[in-house]
């Protein structure tokens, strides 16, 4: 036996109690330790509040972001039991706290419905949060107790007492930075995702204020505060989802039904768009990966609009069939669902599992359309001859797409010929820099790492996809080239096992012209490519704005801060300077390229990731899509920054 095995004994097990495991392994539990870990765990506190709704009890919450970014949740439902918890022995409100896998959700009498499958949501924000306060008032007393990384620094204690009639909870809490990279809240993300609640739980009003001072220098300034409260639910949902595209009928077509034994409800419409846009819910949380329900759901729609195409189309073609594909094209989508035992695909909940939601929520979409295409045929002509039309430009496309498939690229002879490859065939350690100009892609070519580095020099700016159809996008040069030289293939023909880079940089100059580009392959990523951000393989390069010499020594600069701090040290030492401001890439030579913006040893990369859906959607239709009203508007509004950086 060898030595290091005769080491190897109970000893060496360990054995994590009570919350350590999510402390030690918090990734686990809540997705990650950055800034989207971080607004997770308001999900978690606000999801046990959005249960309440649900099951009748509650119809407030106010979420309010603290001066030390801490986060205060208040709702008025029940408030969290502070009774002596019969087999634990201590307060149920510490159960709760500490306790993973406790919970109400568990128990179909107390929540018929719950976001809270697991119940280690509120359990996983106390360990992980440097001080925590959960306050209980129910039955005419308000019950508080204190905890510090998980533990109970104290039993729970009455702070006060109320009429019968006043109950709710209040968790307060501080996210550990022994923790997470990122502790600064976002006021736009929280704000955000409680609009999407109030608009999925009809009758619910919550309140998201930011109590943080926005200038130290003048206190005076408001701070911020919304109310959202719908009374419409979905319809209204997809009216602000639609709100910068153009609608081909005016009202969503809005219905509730029972998918099984399951209650659903669904709205959708038709935009000019060429994009799909369907978000779905399990029980408020948002499915963002799917699942079964939005398989049920393509389905019944595809069935039922065949259906009705027929003899509504005026010119029919022998070889154009409608498909699901083309059912989906320009379709705006809510999808909400309740279910009382969820099968989630993950901690995080981002796909339903529940293999009876898919037949339920099909045979459900195609009954309820099936009446209303009976009952509105101008409508149910306008989105029969939109699913035709797109059929016929998806058989004119067929060609042109082939052409730049995977499989057509290997027996076509090879790469594209404007890709200059690495050598490395281990698509993790490959990476492929998407680069502004031919300037810049020799200097990107010369400073390379040729073992695990390739170099896809782009001309000018690729096509807008969100304004061109299929035709126009695989007949694009830059854009076959791109997904040639990626591998993995496009939308429903994605395949993640044929990606032959992990790490696809854009890296474009830092000007005006530089941060459209950036957008057009953004903007064709997220439409085309979606799974290449949702897995973190897109990336921004970051190149220097400035370089400062001084004798011999050279440095460079990424912001103007930082520039003038250099400028002002060296002055403040005797020593003279000179500053060159880069205009682009091309101007640096291939060991400056390389050693700021190339080398992983020494450059910046900025992560692409989604982190709310239908802003990301919303945002590319309002700077991409055709409607310009939309687009004037966030320019007027948004002015002042750049004028401001521009001291003018």
């Amino acid at each position: 036996m060898a030595e290091n095995e005769q080491e190897y004994s109970g000893s060496n097990i360990t054995v994590l109690e009570g919350l350590e495991a999510v402390r030690v392994r918090p990734a686990m539990y809540i997705g990650s330790t950055d800034t989207r870990g971080l607004h997770h765990l308001v999900w978690e506190v606000v999801d046990n509040s959005v249960d309440e709704a649900l099951a009748g009890y509650c119809n407030r919450i106010e979420i309010t972001i603290l001066p030390n970014n801490g986060i205060r949740v208040v709702d008025n439902g029940r408030g969290i039991p502070t009774d002596i918890h019969p087999k634990e022995k201590v307060g149920t409100l510490q159960v709760v706290m500490t306790k993973l896998h406790a919970g109400g959700k568990f128990d179909a009498n107390s929540y018929k419905v719950s976001a809270g499958l697991h119940g280690v949501g509120v359990s996983c924000v106390n360990a992980l949060s440097s001080h925590l306060i959960a306050t209980s008032t129910r039955g005419g007393k308000i019950i508080r107790q204190e905890f510090g990384k998980g533990a109970p620094l104290a039993p729970q204690y009455e702070i006060g007492t109320v009429s019968a009639e006043v109950r709710g909870t209040t968790i307060e809490f501080y996210p550990d930075n022994t923790i997470f990279t990122e502790t600064v809240y976002d006021y736009e993300t929280i704000a955000t995702r409680a609009r999407e609640f109030s608009y999925l739980n009809k009758g619910l009003t919550i309140v998201v204020s930011d109590e943080r001072v926005l200038d130290p220098a003048d206190p005076n300034i408001p701070l911020k505060k919304e109310e959202f409260y719908s009374p419409d639910g979905l319809g209204s949902f997809v009216e602000f989802i639609d709100k910068n595209r153009k609608p081909l009928f005016e009202k969503p077509i809005v219905f509730s039904s029972n998918a099984g034994e399951y209650p659903v409800e669904i709205a959708i419409r038709y935009t000019d768009s060429y994009q799909d846009n369907i978000f779905s819910f399990v029980n408020n949380v948002n499915t963002y990966d799917g699942g079964t329900h939005v398989t049920g759901f393509k389905t019944g729609l595809t069935r039922i609009v065949v259906k009705h195409a027929t003899g509504k189309i005026s010119k029919l073609k022998k070889d154009v069939e409608i498909t699901g594909a083309d059912v989906l094209e320009g379709l705006t989508a809510i999808i909400a669902i309740k279910i009382p035992q969820p099968q989630f695909e993950g901690q995080t909940k981002r796909k339903l599992g529940n293999s009876e939601a898919k037949s339920g929520v099909e045979t459900a979409v195609f009954r309820a359309l099936d009446e209303f295409f009976a009952e509105n045929p101008s409508i149910t002509k306008i989105i029969a001859e939109k699913a035709y039309n797109t059929a016929e430009g998806r058989v004119a496309a067929h060609k042109a797409k082939a052409a730049v498939s995977r499989k057509g690229i290997l027996e076509g002879g090879g790469l594209p010929g404007k890709l200059s490859d690495c050598s490395s065939r281990t698509p993790e350690k490959c990476e492929l820099f998407l680069v502004e100009g031919d300037s810049a892609g020799g200097s990107a070519k010369q400073g390379r790492t040729r073992e695990f580095q390739a170099i896809l020099a782009l001309k000018g700016k690729i096509l807008n996809v969100e304004k061109a159809n299929d035709v126009q996008i695989f007949g694009n040069d830059e854009i076959k080239t791109m997904i040639q030289s990626i591998g993995s293939g496009i939308k429903d023909d994605f395949k993640i096992d044929k990606l032959r880079y992990h790490k696809i940089i854009i890296m474009t100059d830092a000007d005006v012209d530089g941060s459209h580009i950036q957008t057009l392959l953004l903007t064709f990523f997220f439409r085309y490519m979606r799974p290449l951000i949702d897995g973190g393989f897109v990336y921004l390069a970051t190149p220097p704005l400035y370089r400062i010499k001084s004798g011999k020594q050279e440095t460079y600069h990424f912001t103007d801060e930082d520039k003038d701090a250099m400028l002002k040290s060296l002055r403040d030492s005797g020593k003279k300077s000179e500053l060159q401001r880069y205009k682009g890439l091309g101007e640096m030579n291939a060991d400056q390229l390389a050693s700021t913006t190339m080398a992983p040893e020494t450059r910046v990369l900025k992560q692409c990731f989604v982190s709310d859906a239908i802003a990301a959607d919303q945002i590319f239709s309002m700077l991409m899509g055709e409607e310009v009203e939309p687009r004037r508007k966030f320019i007027e509004s948004n002015a002042y920054k750049v004028l401001d950086k521009l001291d003018i």
